[in-house]
């Protein structure tokens, strides 16, 4: 269960407190009018449900395939979305709205941001009773990412999915280099080690004509921590961040990884400089035999080649551990919440969870177990070969200033870019981030 330390002097929320907070994050902050064009969740008619999320193009189609399939579990009621853009301006006007108690009745967010919201009193707590009436329990979700959930014992966010960075790769070099099963999934235990994951990559450049693997990390603001952290996890060791620091971590473990990163973009067998797109293009063109991206890649991918496969990140350092996110449904601070349309919104969620094999067909793991669970999900390739990711994800640190489009994650981004064009050794890289790790930690959380 994750305990996030209550920010100091906390006797409720405040309008200052809620700005600092957006400015910290790198956000833009609005003016008080700004929400105006988005309305108030305490709307006229109390059979709607306004969910404000982040998902446009084909997620944003997506959703409004499982709103319609929900209906028949919620009869009556409505769900009416609010699409705003992605990243900071997202979850400052989310702030903005919950501390003035004008937010929408449900929200979506990534599970990695809730550190910087449930203790600051900008959202609510689930009803577990009033979920359980309409079939959803913790049981039904993994440990992994149900335990993200919690603070102080009380839930305050319900996953919608887990989205993994993993591997994608074409069969048939996979084939040729004798990295697949029977079953055609990946033989990841080819990939259990630092030297046997170079040794496949050297394999598939060699069964592919061309190059072996491909990772977009250059002037990407996320891509490199993802696979870091990923690993270093990985390795088993501490990464632990306490308020006011310093970070108690392992310098030693964070050069091995960091060491090893550099070699996958050595420009031998695996190309050196790529950005995310030319990266996304090299693997959808062919010119190598996989990728390390993250599953929200599929879509991309499968129109590129119908057969592309897919398997959860290796254990490369002994201990499973995938980095992913998730994103959750979670209630915009109310002061005195209508109980009806509370009950509502709890059955409106649970209603678009049982939906969740309409999720699952754009690559994400649907968080709710009962849907992974069925024969449909089972048939869908390759998101089934990489569902047991979800037993083992980890998600940023439970800090404020972490999580999904953070500056945390650019920051730590920027040094491993360094590393990873060769201007920066391992060690002093590893040194590097502890040292900006510290200077966040230095900073009191604005809220």
């Amino acid at each position: 269960m994750t305990d996030w330390p209550e920010p100091a002097g906390n006797r409720g929320l405040t309008r200052r407190g809620v700005l600092a907070a957006a400015l910290a994050s790198g956000a833009v902050v609005l003016g008080g009018g700004a929400l105006t064009g988005c309305g108030s969740a305490q709307a006229a008619d109390p059979a709607t449900v306004r969910l404000w999320d982040l998902f446009s193009g084909a997620d944003g189609g997506l959703l409004n395939d499982m709103v319609r399939a929900a209906r028949r579990d919620m009869p009556g009621t409505r769900i009416e979305r609010t699409v705003l853009e992605w990243g900071t301006p997202y979850y400052t006007k989310l702030a903005m709205a919950s501390a003035g108690g004008r937010g929408p009745d449900v929200a979506v967010a990534h599970l990695s941001r809730l550190a910087g919201y449930a203790p600051t009193g900008l959202l609510d707590a689930w009803d577990l009773d009033l979920l359980a009436e309409y079939g959803i329990t913790p049981s039904s979700f993994t440990e992994a990412v149900w335990g993200r959930t919690q603070y102080r014992g009380r839930t305050y966010a319900v996953p919608l999915d887990t989205h993994p960075f993993i591997v994608f790769y074409h069969p048939e070099p996979a084939a040729e280099a004798g990295l697949l099963k029977s079953d055609g999934s990946l033989d990841t235990a080819a990939f259990s080690s630092p030297d046997a994951f170079l040794r496949a990559g050297r394999e598939l450049a060699r069964a592919s004509g061309k190059q072996g693997i491909a990772f977009g990390y250059v002037t990407d603001s996320a891509q490199g921590w993802r696979l870091f952290y990923g690993l270093y996890r990985q390795t088993g060791g501490r990464f632990d961040l306490p308020p006011g620091g310093p970070a108690e971590v392992d310098a030693d473990r964070m050069a091995e990884v960091i060491a090893f990163m550099a070699k996958l973009v050595d420009g031998q067998t695996n190309p050196r400089h790529l950005d995310y797109a030319a990266a996304i293009a090299s693997f959808a063109n062919r010119q190598t035999a996989m990728i390390l991206s993250g599953e929200w890649e599929l879509g991309t991918f499968r129109t590129a080649d119908p057969k592309v496969g897919a398997a959860p990140f290796p254990t490369v350092f002994g201990t499973p551990a995938v980095y992913a996110d998730s994103h959750a449904f979670v209630l915009p601070h109310h002061p005195d919440p209508d109980p009806g349309r509370r009950r509502r919104t709890h059955q409106a969620v649970a209603a678009l969870l049982k939906a969740g094999q309409i999720w699952a067909t754009a690559g994400h793991i649907p968080a709710y177990g009962p849907v992974t669970r069925t024969d449909a999900y089972a048939a869908l390739r390759p998101q089934s070969h990489y569902a047991q990711a979800q037993q083992h994800v980890v998600l940023d640190p439970s800090v404020w200033f972490a999580g999904a489009g953070s500056d945390f994650q650019n920051s730590m981004s920027q040094v491993l870019q360094q590393a990873l064009l060769g201007g920066l050794a391992p060690d002093r890289a590893a040194r590097a981030m502890v040292r900006r790790l510290n200077t966040f930690l230095s900073k009191p959380s604005p809220a």
